[in-house]
């Protein structure tokens, strides 16, 4: 019953969203000139296959990326998750988690059944629970791709490096916050600002900054790969999957 209300519920805004602005009869979405059940169709097809007519439709993505020269040619996003600038940190996802929540332990963590030692998906040691040997995201637990759409996700732990090893990281402010100006080869900036990383239902280290990877520690999958840094400069580190840290997205390069 639930997904039925949704269903109509997106169609009804679906309907009017087509129709506003448009000089057709309210309600003649696919404009054949009279307003009839093809319309609904229509509008099915596109909630399940993501086309209109023969086309692919592709939401406008309205999230900034900067391209620093990196190798790779990586493009990473402007802000975190949940900002509204670069300056801010944004929400904060337990690695693998989809919302923000009040309390980040791992009697609330989702993969697992209460503790480090009963994962239920990410798992790569038997003694650490159900094992999957999945050592990276997939996109339906990836926050970036769920929340900003298909075109971002998480950095893998290579991406992390190469930003560490082929930019140059300034300690500086921007409107009173304290981060990270990640200068990259070809001159191109972002900021990074501090973030500390959620325990329990406080924020600790609040001097460093935090950014989950997609990619877990495969020896120790109870924490993932992350870029850390301070004042002193960045550094590849790993946190407890549970804790709640910001996400500083890339972009897919769709090819």
């Amino acid at each position: 019953m639930k997904k039925a209300t949704s269903l109509l519920i997106a169609l009804l805004l679906m309907l009017a969203s087509f129709t506003a602005g448009v000089q057709y009869e309210r309600g003649d979405v696919n404009q054949d000139g009279q307003v009839s059940i093809s319309d609904v169709t229509a509008l099915i097809d596109y909630l399940l296959t993501g086309t209109w007519g023969d086309e692919p439709v592709t939401p406008p993505d309205e999230h900034e990326w900067v391209d620093l020269g990196l190798p790779s040619g990586t493009l990473w996003a402007t802000m975190n998750v949940g900002a509204n600038s670069p300056e801010e940190c944004g929400d904060y996802f337990s690695w693998g988690e989809l919302e923000t929540k009040d309390y980040y332990d791992w009697e609330t963590y989702k993969w697992c059944n209460g503790t480090d030692r009963s994962i239920t998906k990410y798992c790569t040691v038997d003694t650490y629970g159900t094992v999957d040997n999945k050592d990276y995201l997939d996109p339906e637990d990836d926050a970036a791709y769920m929340i900003w759409g298909q075109n971002w996700c998480l950095p893998s732990r290579i991406q992390v490096e190469e930003l560490i090893n082929n930019c140059t990281w300034t300690w500086t402010s921007v409107n009173g916050v304290n981060g990270q100006l990640v200068t990259g080869p070809n001159g191109n900036t972002m900021f990074l600002p501090v973030t500390g990383t959620r325990y329990h239902d406080s924020t600790y280290t609040t001097k460093w900054g935090f950014y989950w990877s997609r990619t877990l520690a495969a020896g120790n999958p109870d924490v993932v790969f992350t870029l850390d840094f301070s004042s002193s400069g960045p550094d590849l580190d790993f946190v407890s999957r549970s804790n709640g840290e910001p996400i500083r997205p890339v972009r897919i390069r769709l090819e």
